[in-house]
């Protein structure tokens, strides 16, 4: 009985792969490159995808991998090798650099899909401890002497740098653009951050498990999830009246698909993202999307905040990076001014 069993068993196996050689059946897999804290809003929407596309295509099985850190690390990984077919990532230059020093996609990537091609984006909130006992409601909140901050190091973290820019322009529309000022907010505002971790993933271990710092400030999306996966008892979710438009970018890597044979595949996967099923799946993770229809259903989850975008207030992010995070940058200064 138990060798008939193992004799039917390899006889499936070189069934399947007899069919494999034959082209009948193939089976591929699309590796998506994302950011640190997208994992799972990603093992949410994969499914709907495979579906889709196996039902279309039933001789051509595709499995969807993630690849997750800091989005600037894996930029980095795909440039020194790492065959990814499509980037979602939270920044805009991380993808850019795809372009810029390894011409794996077009100078006009952003016009190869609708929004910039940025599917859904989000803006930053602050996470704080049961009942907010240090009365966080806005960003002038978090230069006090009393309150210290959480939130992924700039250098490393798209994350980051939203949080910090965010920072920067809320503080620089309420001093009137007066530099000198916005320097002094944003050298206090840093000197607050307890911990710099690498990304946004290390950013939450280190205020929840680790129980460090009174404000985590991250993705709305995130701190939202954290609330929901830790208990909606024990934190608030505070979105500040001033805020940033944090734009999601995503983008097929042409050489990549070329050499994978993934190209149509991983441009239906990313036109799926723009798909009302997945707007819908999108808002359930507290992201805010462009189908009005799926925001009108959860216009629950978000809050009123106005938002500028990082072109209007810092004239675009080749500027921001030179000026912001380039070693002896101001970031580099602030910190420096901070431990004086």
């Amino acid at each position: 009985m138990k060798q008939t069993r193992v004799k039917n068993l390899m006889l499936k196996g070189w069934l399947a792969a007899a069919l494999l050689a034959s082209g009948t059946v193939s089976a591929a897999e699309l590796l998506n490159s994302s950011y640190d804290v997208s994992r799972e809003l990603f093992t949410a929407l994969n499914p709907g995808f495979e579906q889709l596309w196996n039902q279309q295509h039933p001789n051509d099985k595709l499995t969807i991998k993630q690849s997750h850190a800091g989005s600037s690390k894996q930029a980095l990984a795909i440039l020194q090798g790492l065959r990814a077919d499509v980037v979602t990532y939270n920044q805009v230059t991380d993808v850019q650099i795809l372009h810029d020093r390894g011409k794996l996609i077009p100078a006009d990537w952003q016009a190869r899909l609708p929004n910039n091609s940025s599917p859904f984006y989000s803006t930053m909130a602050f996470l704080v401890r049961k009942d907010n006992p240090k009365g966080i409601h806005s960003w002038d909140d978090l230069v006090r002497d009393d309150v210290k901050l959480v939130f992924p190091n700039p250098k490393t973290s798209g994350n980051g740098r939203y949080t910090y820019l965010a920072a920067w322009g809320a503080a620089s529309q309420a001093d009137g653009n007066d530099q000198t000022k916005t320097r002094q907010f944003m050298t206090r505002f840093l000197k607050n951050v307890v911990v710099f971790d690498t990304g946004g993933r290390g950013a939450t271990t280190t205020f929840v498990e680790r129980g460090l710092g009174d404000v985590l400030i991250s993705f709305e999306s995130e701190v939202n999830n954290i609330r929901q996966q830790y208990g909606e008892d024990k934190y608030q979710v505070i979105v500040p009246p001033v805020d940033i438009l944090a734009e999601f970018p995503v983008a097929w890597v042409d050489k990549n698909v070329e050499r994978n044979g993934t190209a149509q595949a991983a441009k239906d996967y990313l036109n799926y993202l723009y798909s009302p099923a997945a707007q819908q799946v999108i808002t359930s993770f507290y992201y805010r999307v462009y189908d009005q229809q799926a925001m009108d259903a959860a216009k629950d989850k978000f809050p009123a905040t106005k938002l500028f975008r990082v072109e209007d207030q810092f004239g675009g992010w080749p500027q921001v990076m030179k000026t912001h995070f380039s070693t002896g940058g101001e970031l580099d200064r602030l910190l420096a001014a901070g431990h004086k």
